[in-house]
């Protein structure tokens, strides 16, 4: 079995996204991309007050994300392994869901000159759990401005996800169920899932790790 040469990570907050990217970056010992939301100064602003902070936030994301793309076209095309924490697609998905109608027109405007040339992943895997574990999970993690995310906004970025993966063909997809999952510190659920990466060549596929009994 060879490796995927780019392999793509997604989910809502919260899913363990990063945590997953950073493991398997290190198991192949390749480039790792990084969302880098702390970068984002009108993060805070915007779990504050959505309604008056959602274009600025949306928009230093969406050029955030086509630098890192631009880099990764420049980048090392020899590199085996290539692993982001972020699908450049799902950038919309956050702005169809936070702003309004002439937001979103000049949104897509700027979307569609800066991703024209994007990559293609050879993996995307969508992880996917319960609003109710995804908001503890955030709670848990302690990073401040997260923790006035409000549930119904979770759950309408979960279904929000749910439709786009529905839809999602542009690459193999592997969708997970990280409900129980502990990639950091269960080796045993890496493990299985890693195998799952290395196998996949095409396709939609599902997995639900097969828990320890002892």
């Amino acid at each position: 079995m060879s490796n995927p040469g780019y392999i793509v990570i997604e989910g809502p907050i919260g899913v363990g996204k990063t945590t997953l990217a950073k493991k398997l970056a290190e198991t192949f010992g390749s480039e790792l991309l990084l969302e880098g939301a702390n970068e984002n100064p009108f993060i805070s602003k915007f779990y504050e007050n959505p309604r008056a902070a959602a274009l600025p936030t949306q928009l230093f994301f969406l050029l955030q994300r086509a630098r890192q793309m631009q880099a990764l076209r420049q980048g090392d095309m020899f590199n085996p392994v290539r692993v982001a924490d972020f699908l450049m697609e799902k950038d919309r998905l956050f702005a169809e869901l936070t702003l309004d109608q002439d937001e979103l027109q000049l949104y897509e405007q700027v979307y569609e000159n800066l991703t024209f040339d994007v990559p293609t992943p050879d993996l995307v895997i969508y992880l996917q759990a319960p609003v109710e574990i995804l908001a503890n999970r955030i709670q848990s993690r302690g990073i401040q401005y997260e923790r006035m995310i409000e549930s119904a906004y979770l759950q309408r970025l979960s279904d929000a996800y749910v439709e786009f993966f529905y839809h999602y063909n542009d690459s193999p997809l592997l969708i997970v169920n990280a409900a129980e999952i502990d990639f950091a510190g269960n080796e045993n659920d890496f493990q299985q899932l890693l195998h799952q990466v290395k196998s996949i060549r095409n396709g939609r596929h599902y997995f639900n790790p097969i828990t320890d009994i002892f």
